[in-house]
């Protein structure tokens, strides 16, 4: 339009005219004038915090925690702009994560890490051991078996654990698995204020502590049991579960038990 007003001398309604525009449309400015800065800072604060997020769950977290009413054309725009849209055909994320600090804890449930583990039925069939373990205690907290288990399982292991303990923990250290990192799993962190502390990837020293307990799990229980179907292993498992809490003496400890080194701190805080 500008270019035959200025370049053919017509006027703008000749203009109109010659290419079938309505007069209003040529003189239409839009009275909206928001920026989209806001918009711009909540999606970096969101992706600093959770890196492996896509525009779905971007959106989520800005609609239903964060206060925005835009719709998911604008914040897809938004994000596009800055640069932050994901290749779907790499089959990789290489985002970095930052390098935790190996926190100590002071008190029980304060720190949790937890793991998975997998074995064999004599059939050949595989299950998977979903293992949690208490930083302060070193209590087993759980070892949730079954044959297949999502991140909407692991949430619900996590709240029978937390309603046995008697409160959810302040943290847990874990690794980058996709039952971890799922949208289940973000949901339960947020309604339960407890904060999944991601390691690094290929940094299993990171999450040490359940490491060193996934490999006694193996040598002391999986390695020494042929189980016959899920209801054999997961009798043997939380058998062997509540012995190691019970009988393992642990030099961190004192040479005392888990269940005896949180029976003792429990009888010092009621003193």
């Amino acid at each position: 339009m500008s270019v035959l007003v200025a370049d053919h001398g017509l006027s703008l309604r000749q203009a109109c005219r010659l290419v079938g525009l309505a007069n209003s449309s040529a003189h239409y400015k839009s009275a909206r004038t928001r920026s989209d800065e806001p918009l711009k800072e909540a999606i970096v604060n969101v992706l600093e915090l959770k890196p492996y997020f896509g525009l779905p769950r971007v959106v989520e977290r800005l609609r239903d925690r964060m206060g925005f009413t835009d719709n998911h054309k604008r914040i897809g725009r938004v994000y596009r702009e800055q640069g932050f849209q994901v290749n779907k055909r790499r089959r990789k994320d290489r985002r970095a994560r930052p390098r935790i600090a190996m926190a100590t804890p002071t008190r029980p449930n304060e720190l949790w890490a937890m793991d998975f583990v997998s074995d064999a039925f004599a059939t050949g069939h595989r299950f998977r051991s979903f293992n949690v373990k208490d930083l302060f205690t070193h209590e087993a907290v759980t070892l949730h078996v079954d044959r297949s288990i999502t991140g909407s399982d692991v949430a619900k292991a996590l709240d029978l654990a937390a309603a046995q303990r008697g409160g959810y923990p302040a943290g847990i250290i874990c690794d980058n698995g996709t039952e971890f990192t799922s949208i289940a799993m973000d949901k339960w962190s947020y309604r339960t204020k407890t904060e999944l502390k991601f390691i690094q990837p290929g940094r299993p020293i990171q999450n040490a502590f359940i490491e060193s307990f996934n490999a006694i799990f193996r040598n002391e229980c999986l390695n020494r049991y042929w189980f016959e179907d899920l209801g054999e292993a997961r009798r043997i498992i939380e058998t062997w579960r509540e012995e190691y809490n019970r009988d393992r003496t642990q030099k961190r400890l004192g040479k005392k038990t888990p269940e005896q080194f949180a029976k003792n701190y429990a009888e010092l805080l009621s003193a």
